[in-house]
């Protein structure tokens, strides 16, 4: 489990959740949700990616839940979900199934987020019965179904054998990240965020990545060194979009644009100019918008309930 380090103020401070909860996936592994925003509202579920936490999603989080029921977790080992015995795409798929099993009520649908490595979360998951019960439409950010370490342009020098070389090294070090230095933050903001990003953004996400465990960080680090989803892309039957930085060094664009020429029902393609692979930090209002957007589009959802509720 990682340990809580996370700004406490700003827009990037995590509000608190009206509940939380425990939820035990297929091997037995434990996963920390929480639950925002009214019970009876049209509901959303965010999934972060390698190295963050539920406070990821703080931006979203706090807009969304004012008129949605927003569902965050912590994928396992990271934030407060404890370290577990095993680590694959699997994995990432049975602790989905598990969440929305937990959260929604049977057949109820969400609009399901995933950024990074929760985008392969949803990729993960696509042919599973579960999803496919509650997902009713979909959105990636920064994401890829494959070939992950071969497309980074974290190492700065020409595609071949010794980028891909350097870059599996630099990705997969065990080696601890430390505290949060001015030095720190530099690096963090270069391989992960346009050059553009404020401080306080970079203060966020370098808080939330500091915080993950080096043994969950490497784990991660290679299942990701082996990703194939691309079947996942094409399992995707709903109605997804999809939103990268153009800037994105871990996750470049030529990743968004396979998603968007394989997935079955792609409603959306949005490059951000100048952003990096962090787009839900560094273009929240962005990213809340198309989740609304999605929920709006496609979940069914009598607003009276949700007055009968508040009366």
């Amino acid at each position: 489990m990682s340990r809580l380090l996370h700004v406490t103020s700003g827009p990037y401070a995590p509000p608190v959740p009206v509940r939380e909860l425990t939820v035990t996936s297929a091997d037995g592994s434990r996963l920390h949700v929480e639950v925002h925003g009214p019970e009876s509202a049209p509901a959303v579920v965010l999934a972060h990616g390698w190295c963050c936490s539920t406070a990821f999603w703080a931006a979203q989080t706090r807009d969304l839940a004012v008129d949605h029921r927003v569902v965050v977790y912590d994928q396992r080992g990271h934030g407060r979900s404890p370290a577990a015995l095993s680590y694959s795409t699997d994995a990432l798929a049975d602790d989905l199934e598990a969440v929305l099993e937990a959260t929604l009520t049977p057949g109820e649908k969400a609009v399901v987020a995933g950024h990074s490595m929760g985008g392969m979360t949803v990729l993960a998951a696509a042919g599973r019965a579960r999803f496919r019960e509650h997902a009713v439409a979909v959105l990636l950010c920064s994401t890829g179904s494959s070939r992950l370490v071969d497309e980074s342009l974290v190492v700065p020098m020409r595609a071949g054998r010794t980028r891909t070389w350097l870059t599996r090294k630099v990705l997969g070090t065990r080696a601890p990240l430390g505290p949060v230095t001015p030095a720190a933050r530099r690096i963090l903001k270069y391989g992960t965020m346009g050059p553009g990003s404020a401080p306080h953004m970079v203060e966020a996400c370098a808080r939330i990545v500091h915080a993950c465990p080096r043994t969950v960080r490497y784990a991660w680090s290679q299942v990701l060194d082996s990703l194939d989803l691309d079947h996942g892309v094409r399992e995707l039957a709903v109605p997804t979009a999809v939103v990268v930085g153009t800037a994105d060094r871990m996750t470049p664009p030529v990743h968004a644009r396979a998603l968007v020429a394989a997935l079955p029902q792609c409603v959306g393609s949005t490059e951000l100019t100048g952003l990096g692979h962090m787009t839900p930090v560094e273009a929240p209002e962005l990213v809340s918008r198309k989740i609304r957007e999605l929920a709006a589009a496609y979940i069914e959802f009598d607003p009276s309930e949700q007055i009968k509720e508040g009366a």
